[in-house]
């Protein structure tokens, strides 16, 4: 497999921190994002909100400065804001849909020009399983990740013929930060409807995206991959 030049966005813990050190095992080299700049010393970080343009083109420059130009982008930077519908306030709604899915529009988008010239490149989401079986409270998280899935479809689509594919991975329940202040009930409300009746290891999702982005999954492009125990099927 070939070293590469990897970006993974909100790769300060969870799921962007198990993708990028499982990538960085495997000879990448290997960037993070972060809001505050700060990450574990065995990684290069850059501070980046990516609801900020300007913020997001100076860390670009910044990995390109010290490892070469984006070859994988592994966008997994988001935020939660849970509350009912009548309860939802228009800036709430806004700002889960503008970091989830407008930032991964503008990541992807200044990740592309590299990739573009090279005719080669790998665009990875990190989705959920709530963005096809939806979510009580979750409207707004709920539809900013399926809008991950149209967003990678569409680039599928549309820069395939460059060398560059684009997929989603879509995660159930994972033992992450943002899981972990879910009440007691609700837990094991989640764990009884996943048929494997556990929760995931941030590890175990950073496997898959570890192999899309490698060079064997080279004609894998469009695709939508559930790493939910079982959770979402049917959905």
């Amino acid at each position: 497999m070939s070293a590469r030049s990897v970006l993974v966005t909100g790769g300060g813990r969870g799921i962007g921190l198990a993708t990028a050190r499982a990538l960085a095992a495997q000879g990448h080299r290997v960037a993070v994002t972060t809001r505050g700049g700060d990450c574990p010393p065995d990684l290069f970080a850059v501070k980046c909100d990516v609801t900020d343009g300007d913020q997001v083109e100076e860390a670009f420059r910044e990995v390109e400065a010290a490892q070469g130009p984006v070859e994988v982008l592994v966008s997994n930077a988001g935020i939660t804001d849970d509350t009912l519908l009548l309860r939802m306030s228009e800036e709430s709604f806004e700002r889960v849909v503008d970091t989830n899915l407008t930032g991964a529009f503008r990541v992807a988008r200044r990740a592309s020009r590299s990739m573009l010239r090279a005719r080669f490149g790998r665009l990875l989401f990190v989705s959920s399983v709530v963005a096809l079986s939806g979510g009580a409270g979750q409207a707004n998280y709920a539809a900013s990740k399926a809008g991950l899935v149209g967003l990678a479809r569409s680039l599928a689509r549309e820069l395939g013929s460059r060398g560059i594919t684009s997929n989603v991975v879509a995660p159930g329940f994972v033992e992450t930060a943002m899981t972990a202040d879910l009440p007691a009930a609700r837990r094991a409300e989640v764990l009884a409807g996943t048929p494997l009746g556990r929760a995931a290891s941030p590890e175990e999702v950073a496997a898959v995206l570890a192999f899309l982005a490698s060079d064997i999954a080279g004609y894998v492009t469009g695709a939508v991959v559930p790493v939910d125990g079982g959770l979402g099927m049917g959905s």
